[in-house]
């Protein structure tokens, strides 16, 4: 796992060194660089197979491309294996190197070869072309930036700014949007002209031109030939064969422990000697360290823990949001740092169970179909005049009920997070400039699915709206930040093909979310860690802030003069207020704009 950096346009060294620089957190073992007349590239690497020699970048035999890559190959054992007949010559043992000669002998083909997650940028010297490309996924990120005649890229925005041809300036409709998601949705930044390559796309750079190309898409096709206990053979199979290859390794692996079946599936499956658990100090609801430590007496392996003080948490909480590179307003990301950073201590791999909710259906959420389906029967304009009503009350549960259901689900659900409506961002927002309405960012993602169920359409948003933009960003950013590589078994093209055919009632129903996962999962350990209910990664942040000490921390960023350039202040101190008093639980709310402010002061003040 490593970092890169790089631009098209007059060489720079200074700027170019300066850049890797600025992601040496993702790469402490090592740094290389190339250098000509077109194409500047700097590489920070965390060795993890071929210790020795696998450095980058990485020339071909005749020297005309160059390769700078993150992530890991799994199967490029075997098509390393194909290049050499076909005559290539190796120079390391290393899974990157696959990537460069398999690019010569198959151009963009060989991607869908690949089974792994990476980034990856090509310099054609003799075409004078740039490729690059992200995972299926988006597991590993991809940025990229065109300002005057340079084109950036490289594995975080933060690396940008190190160039004196770029211009740093905030994009504010990334936060209108953000306001809504909690996270930046799609390939803009909070950084004006500053894109993320989207997941499962290559891009082709040549002649200031850039082209972009989708590769990969996953697919939902339901087999209903197939009997539950088939499905749960068939995901035992697939799941045991993506972890093993997922231990492709030169160093120790460790694994990710929560209460959750997921980290608990990934470790009773993995044969690793230690997990890493973190919690908080305020109850059961907020502590999964004590059913980390049961599961692992019963593996049996290590358990290393570690409680997270508050004011650890809030501490670090400024270097999380600077890590990030964009503002994200998911608690669990504090959790998520501090779990990297105690597995960095005593290894540089680990496996973790990110994936598992969108591929299987793991939410709760996902369920909201199924419940009431007579309800569903009333002629839709009827339910849309009940739930128009019905919004006009104070909020209770029965009545958002009926508000939800008189929306159709393209218009209520944009994933696993909805913090602000247009209406209600416009109204905290001084200078709203009305960026596209959450629904409409979603639609291409209904659009492609339109012929399957409500929880298929949900599930699909997720993979490619709240994964990338939340889960991924996190996994990636907090395992970095800790020079440690995070892997995830369950985010696996081999794992998908298997998952898209499972029908939705063995995915969710009445009964539980990841119906034939979960069943998978009791033959490895007890039903107490199989059947138990979908919790995220619980932190007490709507606890917190009814404190004074923290409640006063957020309510002076609420009054500031970053919050005063945004923001009518005295809307967000009655959000603040309202939850204090116990009037409405607007924690998350509260926290998605607080942890914009955070990330502002990193990089604006």
């Amino acid at each position: 796992m490593c970092g890169f950096v790089g631009f098209a346009g007059d060489p720079n060294e200074g700027a170019l060194h300066s850049m890797a620089d600025a992601i040496a957190h993702r790469g402490p073992d090592d740094a290389d660089y190339y250098m000509d007349e077109n194409v500047s590239l700097g590489f920070r690497r965390l060795s993890i197979i071929d210790l020795e020699g696998g450095r980058q970048p990485i020339l071909n035999e005749d020297g005309t491309k160059v390769l700078v890559f993150n992530g890991e190959i799994y199967n490029y054992r075997d098509i390393r294996e194909d290049l050499l007949k076909a005559g290539h010559v190796f120079k390391t043992a290393a899974d990157s190197e696959v990537a460069l000669h398999g690019y010569e002998e198959y151009g963009p083909d060989l991607l869908n070869r690949l089974r792994g997650m990476f980034a990856f940028v090509i310099w054609d010297k003799k075409k004078k072309e740039l490729f690059g490309v992200r995972d299926f996924f988006g597991i590993k990120p991809l940025y990229y930036a065109k300002m005057g005649d340079t084109f950036f890229f490289g594995s975080e925005i933060k690396s940008f700014l190190r160039h004196p041809d770029f211009h740093k300036e905030l994009n504010p409709r990334a936060l209108e949007s953000y306001l809504s998601f909690q996270y930046s949705p799609g390939p803009e930044t909070f950084f004006q002209d500053v894109y993320k390559l989207p997941p499962a796309h290559y891009f082709l750079y040549r002649n200031g031109k850039l082209d972009l190309t989708r590769y990969w898409l996953p697919e939902f096709h339901p087999d209903e030939s197939k009997s539950l206990d088939q499905w749960v053979d068939a995901i035992e199979k697939v799941f045991d064969n993506s972890v093993e290859a997922h231990k492709v390794s030169d160093v120790e692996v460790g694994c990710f422990l929560s209460s959750g079946v997921d980290s608990s599936y990934v470790a009773c499956s993995a044969n690793v000697d230690k997990t890493f658990t973190v919690g908080f100090d305020n109850g059961e609801k907020y502590n999964e360290i004590s059913y980390a430590k049961g599961l692992s007496e019963l593996i049996p392996v290590k358990n290393i823990s570690k409680v997270i003080t508050p004011e650890e948490f809030w501490g670090t909480f400024p270097k999380i949001q600077y890590h990030m590179d964009e503002p994200l307003a998911d608690p669990s990301a504090v959790a998520l740092y501090f779990v990297c950073n105690i597995a960095s201590q005593h290894l540089k791999v680990v496996l973790s169970g990110e994936g598992a909710d969108e591929i299987f259906g793991g939410y709760n959420i996902y369920k909201e179909p199924l419940e009431c389906a007579w309800y569903d029967r009333i002629p839709f304009p009827i339910r849309r005049l009940i739930g128009k009503a019905a919004g006009l009350l104070p909020a209770h549960r029965g009545l958002n009920f009926l508000v939800r259901r008189g929306k159709r689900l393209e218009e209520r659900f944009i994933g696993n997070a909805y913090m602000f409506t247009e209406k209600q961002r416009r109204e905290i927002l001084k200078h709203p400039v009305n960026a596209p309405a959450p629904q409409a960012l979603v639609k291409p993602y209904y659009d492609m699915v339109k012929d399957r169920d409500p929880v298929t359409k949900m599930q699909f948003v997720d993979l490619n709206m709240w994964m990338v933009g939340d889960i991924l960003l996190k996994a990636d950013k907090m395992s970095m930040a800790n020079s440690l590589e995070l892997r995830v078994p369950f985010l696996d093209k081999e794992v998908m093909a298997l998952a898209g055919g499972i029908p939705q009632r063995f995915r969710v129903n009445k009964e539980n979310t990841k119906f034939a996962m979960r069943k998978a999962a009791l033959r490895r350990m007890p039903e107490k860690w199989a059947d138990k209910k979908k919790l995220g990664f619980p932190v007490p942040t709507r606890v917190w802030l009814r404190q004074e000490e923290y409640y006063q921390k957020v309510k002076e960023a609420f009054t500031g003069e970053t919050a005063e350039k945004f923001f009518h202040t005295d809307k967000l101190v009655k959000l603040l207020d309202d939850h204090r008093a116990g009037k409405a639980d607007n924690s998350r709310r509260v926290w998605t704009v607080y942890a914009f402010l955070v990330w502002y002061h990193a990089y604006f003040v």
